[in-house]
């Protein structure tokens, strides 16, 4: 059973006929319990008449119970106060637009009237992302009402999510404990870049990393056709191809852009001499097989073409295509935009981050190494072929 309130909270309620107001601050008591309780801080309560007859939280973690919605508990409570699954002439108030399958309960349950605070843009069934109490051919229609202390409840749902993500955060730093010869950029100089919704993956064990921590991004399902693998070069990362991969998603196909140590969101080791093509390359050779890749279509530019084509020539039976760009983080016409501008410099606080940017000429741009460069050329005429 979720908590309720004691009996002075009923008697306060029940001394007058309760304002949108003051319901809301009822069921906003509620989303706190919910949020101490670790749950998603969503509170309901149910009114009759002015009179408070039933309250609510979200419960399914604790409950193990994927209807456990706090208008759901609400709605249940209030059937068994008044002895009837009908509930006619009652209203309830929810700190959060409800889903779907909120809607739908309070439609059977022929509720009255519906108040919400924040809106759900998710997931929301009262107008964010469809509205179910619009629906004329149901025979029973609810009334709505939106935006009752929606910044008070839009507050507390976005004070719980930060202080998760960081939790999470800390959990990952403590994950992957930073190398004393490395620098990790902040997360915060991340913040804030546009068109870059996608979770991050972190990855220390691989041996070749002996520690370091690499960031890479993995969307699309694993039983996908193909999976693009996207390499950047210098200073880019995983955001070069930010307008690319939602076009790949959307066909159907997986993505894996890592960055490589010392760019992006991966640890920057503090020397120059820490960097060379071979080690980059296994590297990724050993994230390729950890992720086991197959059916890969290899997505180089310029300045990754050399590494792309190396990874490739060391087992072509996981590659079916290559794709060449000319994507990069700095206009064709050398001058950078202001997006481009802040997404290029952010991994690179100060120059103590940057070994990497001085380091990468040296191998990825005009190589001396000749066996590289042969493995390169096998690679192309594999993919020729």
């Amino acid at each position: 059973m979720p908590p309720q309130f004691n009996a002075k909270d009923h008697a306060h309620a029940r001394r007058h006929m309760m304002t949108d107001t003051e319901a809301m601050q009822l069921a906003l008591a509620e989303a706190r319990r919910a949020g101490t309780a670790g749950e998603v801080p969503v509170g309901a309560v149910v009114v009759k008449d002015g009179a408070l007859i039933a309250t609510g939280c979200n419960t399914p973690i604790g409950d193990h119970d994927p209807t456990a919605h706090a208008e759901i508990v609400a709605l249940r409570a209030a059937a068994r106060a008044l002895g009837n699954y009908r509930l006619d002439g009652c209203t309830l108030y929810v700190t959060l637009e409800p889903c779907a399958m909120c809607s739908g309960a309070m439609l059977h349950a022929r509720v009255q009237r519906v108040v919400f605070g924040a809106a759900d843009p998710k997931t929301g069934a009262a107008g964010s992302v469809l509205d179910l109490f619009a629906e004329n051919r149901l025979n029973h229609q609810t009334t709505v009402q939106a935006g009752v202390l929606a910044d008070d409840c839009g507050a507390l749902l976005q004070d719980f999510f930060r202080a998760r993500r960081e939790t999470k955060r800390a959990e990952a730093q403590a994950s992957h404990p930073l190398r004393d010869d490395a620098l990790r950029t902040p997360d915060a100089a991340f913040a804030g870049l546009p068109d870059y919704p996608w979770a991050p993956h972190y990855l220390s064990e691989l041996p070749a990393l002996a520690g370091l921590r690499l960031h890479y991004l993995d969307e699309g399902s694993a039983s996908s056709a193909l999976t693009y693998l996207c390499l950047h070069g210098n200073p880019a990362w995983s955001y070069l191809y930010r307008k690319m991969i939602p076009v790949w998603l959307a066909a159907g196909h997986r993505v894996v852009a890592p960055d490589l140590i010392g760019f992006g969101k991966s640890d920057k080791p503090k020397k120059e001499a820490a960097h060379s093509l071979g080690w980059h390359r296994q590297v990724l050779l050993e994230l390729i097989e950890r992720l086991d890749l197959h059916n890969i279509v290899l997505v180089v530019n310029h300045e990754s073409e050399l590494l792309g084509l190396t990874l490739a020539a060391a087992a072509p039976e996981r590659y079916v295509g290559l794709h060449m760009t000319d994507t990069m983080l700095v206009g064709q016409d050398g001058a950078e935009d202001t997006e481009d501008k802040a997404a290029s410099s952010a991994p690179f606080p100060d120059k103590g981050f940057r070994a990497a940017l001085r380091a990468f000429p040296r191998f990825a741009a005009e190589p001396g190494d000749e066996e590289a460069a042969a493995t390169a050329r096998r690679s192309l005429q594999l993919f020729a072929s």
